[in-house]
């Protein structure tokens, strides 16, 4: 099989640089190690900035968001019993974020790349690439047992943190930068009305909470936990209660509990891979970046880095221009390392950390009371929540 660029991974980021591409003209194949329904069938972000929103449009898949996405002009943080909004969109001059779940976005595209005649090959097995450096890559892979290939001028890995793209690049030439936190967030999904109409953070002497949730019928929460917990000791019971003690006394009365659909322990780590270009390879989303969720970056910073891929790869092709391609690592890396930055002040904002000293402790309080009493504080964290300019 021939194409221009091969994309390795179906997930949002691999769909919807596909989907941009092809709308463009440019010829690409996706390859997917899982199933379908197991792509679908992960449960992951739902906050979307208005970049993402405005990407997602462009790329003809908007019109289901436009419809049941949850615009939120706000948030609250709470310190204590306190409530403190952060008034987003008063704060930045009408920006606002929009909650609208990673599943359904990817439902989405599946479903334009369906429409468009998209070429997305699923249950493709030991991916591998070759020839980077040559006059065109190679991606080969196996599928119902047969051997195959795919020859392209580009390779786009969007495969994650765990596919075989960032394994491509030599290992002397890859900088890895990370930090992992020593805690995890228990999460739970229920098809319950949210505790809010907007969400609530929560720093308290237990630990971190929020209150998240995918529709106005359907609510994720989450609480901060020992990153190596037993999942099975954690009874849904046992996790409403907890919610509970750290909620406010007005939110803990309005919690509406019920039977979990999903639960599960996530793990918290910063991480960056320098540079996001080798030769043919250019890598996007979680092949090159993981952030801590608390400051909803993920699947936007994937976004971004697609934003700056197809752009490029979009000049490339149609205006035979590269100088996109060759600063497309550097452009990127600038807004990754801000989300990373805001990601991890957020966490470190909010969160109860296990070997804080009295003097960290002390400091963090002072941030607190300093962001939700200070007009520039909460400007900044606004700015930085909805997202930064592409």
């Amino acid at each position: 099989m021939r194409t221009q660029v091969a994309i390795i991974g179906a997930g949002p980021s691999g769909l919807l640089l596909s989907q941009l591409l092809q709308l463009q003209g440019v010829d690409n194949v996706v390859l997917e190690r899982r199933t379908g329904e197991y792509v679908l069938g992960r449960i992951r972000a739902g906050v979307l900035e208005q970049g993402a929103v405005d990407l997602l449009h462009e790329a003809r898949v908007g019109a289901r968001l436009a419809r049941e996405g949850l615009a939120h002009e706000g948030f609250d943080i709470c310190v204590g019993d306190r409530r403190h909004r952060i008034d987003l969109k008063g704060l930045t001059g009408g920006k606002c974020v929009t909650v609208y779940g990673q599943t359904e976005v990817t439902k989405d595209l599946m479903d334009a790349r369906a429409a468009l005649g998209g070429t997305v090959v699923y249950e493709a097995q030991d991916v591998a690439l070759h020839d980077l450096g040559g006059k065109a890559a190679r991606v080969t892979y196996r599928r119902d047992g047969k051997a195959a290939e795919v020859v392209c001028d580009y390779v786009a890995g969007c495969d994650g943190f765990h596919g075989v793209s960032r394994g491509a690049i030599p290992k002397d030439l890859l900088r890895n930068y990370e930090r992992v936190y020593p805690f995890g967030w228990l999460g739970v999904l229920s098809d319950t009305r949210p505790v809010s109409d907007e969400l609530i953070y929560v720093h308290h002497e237990r630990g971190f909470a929020l209150c998240s949730m995918r529709s106005m019928t359907r609510s994720r929460y989450y609480i901060q936990c020992e990153f190596d917990e037993d999942l099975e000791e954690w009874t849904d019971d046992r996790f409403w209660d907890e919610l509970r003690r750290r909620l406010p006394p007005d939110a803990a009365a309005a919690l509406q509990a019920g039977p979990a659909i999903e639960k599960s322990i996530a793990p918290l780590r910063s991480f960056v891979a320098e540079p996001m270009r080798y030769q043919r390879l250019f890598l996007a989303g979680d092949a090159a970046h993981i952030v801590p969720p608390t400051g909803a970056k993920g699947l936007n910073l994937a976004a971004s880095d697609i934003y700056y891929l197809s752009r490029a790869l979009i000049a490339h092709y149609k205006e035979n221009r590269d100088d996109l391609l060759d600063a497309y690592s550097q452009t990127a890396l600038r807004r990754v390392w801000k989300a990373e930055r805001f990601s991890w002040w957020m966490t470190t904002l909010l969160h109860r950390f296990p070997d804080a000293s009295a003097f960290d402790r002390r400091v963090q309080e002072a941030e607190l009371d300093y962001v939700t009493g200070s007009v520039a504080a909460r400007t900044a964290l606004a700015e930085n929540y909805v997202g930064l300019p592409y």
